[in-house]
């Protein structure tokens, strides 16, 4: 496909790709544009010029507006985009529209209405199942028949480049007496995709397989910060909450399905065979290859074509009891691994729960991560034309934790039970 636009041959965002994001410049509020190189394309006033039908939605500081129109509607703005940056004659036109990407600010590019993050990848379910269970099946019983997911708190999900802070919480290994509050010791990251969803469903009507493009718009990458000893002490039974719900990360461009079409592949063969309202005719795994990097030091290139659970059977299971899809939802892949040991998309698997420390690049080593490491997940596809689809990057940095003990308790401690600290036992 050719261009009149210039774009360097190893941008993320050649005009095959035309993601969408929400930016703003100086004091001006945020917007809808489109990557395109080393530009973004401002698209409410190139859709004023043109007179463009429902324009007016990229006005708005979020996609959800847009996201709400539909597969039409989508399909035929990216077909106008495409002929805006492929035809000489709208060249003058749209050069007028172009913003230099190092010189805007990018912000969370859709609001999230809910949050579901999946359990997706057999490799890193095996290994965390060797982690913790070693001598008992790496998988649970329920593993191999259905998506498995936690929902998460959707108003902790940040943009790319939001520091994250430490977050405290209680904490008790097998050999402590009893439990003590503080800091996570155990921060870690889980490289993943996310799937972001446009058109809502009905309230007691599930979402078959077959339906998945009729819903979701396009795919970002995910990072979900995860306390690894706040999760550990308070996961049984109910799973996961404020070892996860304290920050996700995502990237801040959106690239779309249709983008995608070239990356699809053939998933892993699922045996035993699934329920029938998880089967597809249709193959929807992906191509993307991640890659991870602590400090600058690349220490994982997780394969996303591993995935054992596809994007269309964790929409039909999550609404498999007749819960709704909303405009603005996101459902996260879970962690991405693959076979081999530098595929492992967290730190946890990466140092083998601590035992194995990971060396970066200026010769320390590290098992979790400390206060200032920053850690960048990307990602490619294949994309028309022989080109590469980037996903961009969700990038992040480690704060210290902030604020003291809750009621006034010694660090480290907590109170007695049935005591409050500066007070008598509640009655009763």
């Amino acid at each position: 496909m050719k261009s009149w636009l210039s774009v360097p041959a190893d941008s993320p965002f050649p005009v095959q790709n035309l993601p969408y994001g929400v930016f703003s410049q100086g004091d001006e509020p945020p917007r809808v544009g489109v990557a395109v190189g080393d530009f973004v394309l401002d698209l409410a006033p190139l859709a004023a010029a043109e007179g463009l039908d429902g324009g007016h939605v990229f006005e708005e500081p979020s996609l959800n507006p847009f996201l709400a129109l539909g597969r039409p509607a989508w399909t035929a703005v990216r077909a106008w985009l495409l002929e805006l940056v492929t035809h000489e004659g709208y060249r003058d036109l749209v050069e007028s529209h172009l913003v230099d990407r190092a010189d805007v600010t990018l912000h969370l590019p859709f609001e999230v209405a809910d949050y579901v993050d999946f359990y997706s990848s057999r490799h890193h379910a095996e290994n965390v199942g060797r982690i913790f269970r070693p001598d008992a099946e790496p998988l649970t019983p329920n593993w191999l028949h259905q998506p498995l997911a936690y929902h998460g708190r959707s108003g902790t999900v940040v943009v790319s480049g939001t520091g994250v802070v430490r977050p405290r919480g209680q904490r008790k290994s097998a050999d402590d007496p009893a439990p003590t509050y503080g800091p996570s010791e155990r921060l870690d990251v889980e490289a993943e995709v996310g799937f972001v969803v446009g058109v809502p469903s009905r309230l007691g009507e599930p979402v078959p397989v077959e339906a998945f493009r009729d819903h979701v718009f396009g795919v970002c990458l995910v990072n979900d910060w995860s306390a690894r000893d706040l999760q550990a002490w308070e996961y049984v039974p109910l799973g996961p909450f404020l070892g996860k719900s304290f920050a996700t990360s995502v990237s801040p461009w959106v690239v779309p399905l249709d983008a995608l079409e070239p990356a699809r592949v053939a998933p892993p063969e699922q045996e035993p065979p699934v329920l029938p309202y998880l089967r597809s005719a249709e193959p929807w795994g992906l191509d993307l290859a991640l890659e991870v990097a602590w400090n600058g030091h690349v220490v994982s290139r997780p394969p996303f074509a591993s995935m054992y659970w596809t994007a269309p059977q964790q929409l039909a299971q999550q609404t498999l009891n007749c819960a709704s899809l909303r405009t603005g939802d996101l459902f996260a892949s879970g962690t991405v691994s693959g076979p081999e040991a530098d595929q492992r998309g967290s730190l946890l698997e990466l140092s083998w729960n601590g035992q194995q420390p990971v060396r970066l690049a200026d010769g320390s080593q590290r098992t979790f991560l400390e206060d200032g490491d920053e850690v960048v997940v990307s990602g490619w596809a294949p994309g028309a034309d022989g080109v590469r689809i980037g996903l961009g990057e969700v990038r992040g940095r480690v704060l210290p934790a902030r604020g003291g003990q809750p009621d006034g308790a010694p660090a480290g401690q907590l109170p007695a039970a049935g005591q409050r600290p500066g007070g008598p036992p509640p009655p009763g």
